[in-house]
């Protein structure tokens, strides 16, 4: 029996673009059965998802999980608040981070491991303002010109 890769099921680019990062965990998410076949199938959308520590808990808000086609009444609401797994020291490092400094949780990707597991990677991310997106903008469209001129040569 072969090793299974790590399969990457749903990316948010959008986070790179709104937020700077400033560190990343990972971590495991509740799941019903139905769901975790949506997820396996890719019918998964984190774009507009947040996570908020509730109770010593971290929720995962506004993450949509398409129903499973064969799955009937097992079926749960799509866009349903998920529990996130983490380790009690990390939840009240983040409880720290958010509450003092005023840092989100932002998911960067969801991905199934290699023991088959899907996993969360979250992100502790600071808000770009308007100017910082079009500086960022500009680097990346510098350094493209840059490359494409090294090709040239």
């Amino acid at each position: 029996m072969g090793k299974r890769q790590r399969k990457v099921v749903a990316n948010n680019k959008k986070a790179r673009h709104d937020y700077f990062i400033e560190d990343t965990y990972e971590a495991g998410i509740v799941l019903t059965g139905t769901e975790i076949k949506s997820v396996r199938a890719g019918r998964v959308s984190i774009k507009e998802s947040y996570a908020k520590i509730q109770n010593g808990e971290v929720i995962l808000l506004g993450m949509n999980i398409s129903p499973y086609e064969q799955g009937n009444r097992f079926n749960t609401d799509p866009l349903r608040p998920r529990k996130l797994l983490l380790h009690k020291k990390e939840i009240g490092k983040l409880l720290g981070l958010t509450t003092q400094q005023g840092l989100t949780l932002v998911p960067l990707q969801m991905y199934i491991n290699e023991e088959g597991r899907a996993k969360i990677e979250l992100a502790v991310a600071r808000g770009k303002k308007n100017y910082d997106k079009r500086e960022t903008l500009a680097k990346k469209d510098a350094q493209r010109k840059m490359e494409q001129a090294m090709k040239r040569r």
